[in-house]
């Protein structure tokens, strides 16, 4: 059975306490997933953040895993994941020849996001009235 690891990839930022609430997302889906993911889930960044993605990649590879399944951690399909990111597994995919590696779809047009949204419009709500 091949091992699968995932990767959380989210913009990054100059500001490490937004970096650091992409890992605890990256860690609470590894903590939700359980053994339904059967793998490692590491946070990776474009820019302003560490890991990079490309070191994410090597460091799942180097675990020992054959397919790895990136998460985009955007609301919707944009430049950096029209331009950047198949830029970035095309590399890997070159690298790691023996890879895997899946890319699922953005944030948007998940059916969980308007209840997302409206649990954030509604919050406190009953204190203002």
């Amino acid at each position: 059975m091949t091992l699968t690891g995932y990767v959380v990839f989210a913009h990054g930022s100059p500001i490490e306490s937004a970096n650091e609430s992409v890992r605890a997302v990256a860690a609470d889906m590894a903590h939700a997933g359980g053994s339904r993911l059967g793998g490692r889930v590491l946070a990776a960044f474009l820019e302003g953040g560490s890991p990079s993605l490309p070191d994410a990649i090597e460091d799942l590879a180097a675990s020992g895993v054959g397919r790895i399944i990136v998460v985009p951690y955007f609301l919707t399909l944009g430049l950096h994941l029209q331009r950047d990111l198949p830029k970035l597994v095309d590399a890997a995919r070159k690298a790691h020849p023996g890879l895997e590696i899946e890319v699922r779809e953005p944030l948007d047009g998940h059916p969980s996001m308007a209840e997302v949204l409206l649990d954030r419009a509604l919050e406190g709500a009953h204190e203002t009235r």
